[in-house]
């Protein structure tokens, strides 16, 4: 026997709900789909000849179930968006409070968005982050050594590590920080992670 493809057995499943919707009188509401001039013409030189009224009452039936299919696939994306929302909003938060920071930096090495502990790391606010090249706010010395990570990323490598000085940007201090990196998914950017060095054990 045949095996159905999924996205038949979800059509099939979709239309047997509608069917059982209209019978039983749960249909949900109208989500503004209305039947076209050119449909309502036909279906009343239909219902008009005896020889083709029951035709007309199929294509009436028809038409409904169509509309309740329309209404239910509505109702589902209004659900799923919604979720996605609820989704993102969830993860836009713990990527923005989280006590970690966080960079996504550009294949370039420009800063693309950071969050507020990455951004209080190197002694900004967030929106101070973006566009602004990464090696920028290291010591000179250590901006090789950052532009080597985003690099390496950019070669595919994953877990790049390094240990550099964040004295840019006109800081008098110099301090220690570990810069860990990774392509990120979609191979368009390097996502970082910045925290400051634990002092060495004496």
């Amino acid at each position: 026997m045949q095996k159905l493809s999924p996205e038949f057995e979800r059509q099939l499943r979709l239309r047997q709900d509608a069917e059982s919707r209209l019978r039983e009188g749960s249909a949900p509401p109208n989500g503004g789909w209305t039947v076209g001039p050119d449909s309502l013409t036909l279906l009343y030189r239909l219902a008009s000849d005896p020889d083709t009224a029951a035709d007309a009452l199929r294509l009436l039936s028809e038409l409904q179930t169509h509309q309740v299919e329309l209404d239910l696939q509505y109702a589902q994306l209004r659900s799923d968006q919604e979720e996605l929302d609820q989704a993102l909003a969830r993860y836009r938060g713990l990527y923005e409070f989280a006590p970690v920071g966080y960079l996504v930096v550009g294949l370039d090495g420009i800063i693309l968005e950071g969050n507020r502990a990455g951004a209080e790391l190197l002694g900004t606010e967030p929106d101070g982050l973006e566009g602004q090249p990464l090696a920028s706010w290291f010591e000179q010395g250590s901006q090789p050594t950052v532009q080597g990570v985003v690099d390496a990323c950019r070669e595919g490598a994953a877990g790049v590590c390094c240990s550099v000085a964040c004295g840019g940007r006109g800081r008098s201090d110099a301090e220690p920080f570990q810069l860990t990196a990774t392509l990120g998914p979609g191979g368009e950017e390097v996502l970082l992670v910045i925290a400051r060095s634990e002092p060495s054990p004496q």
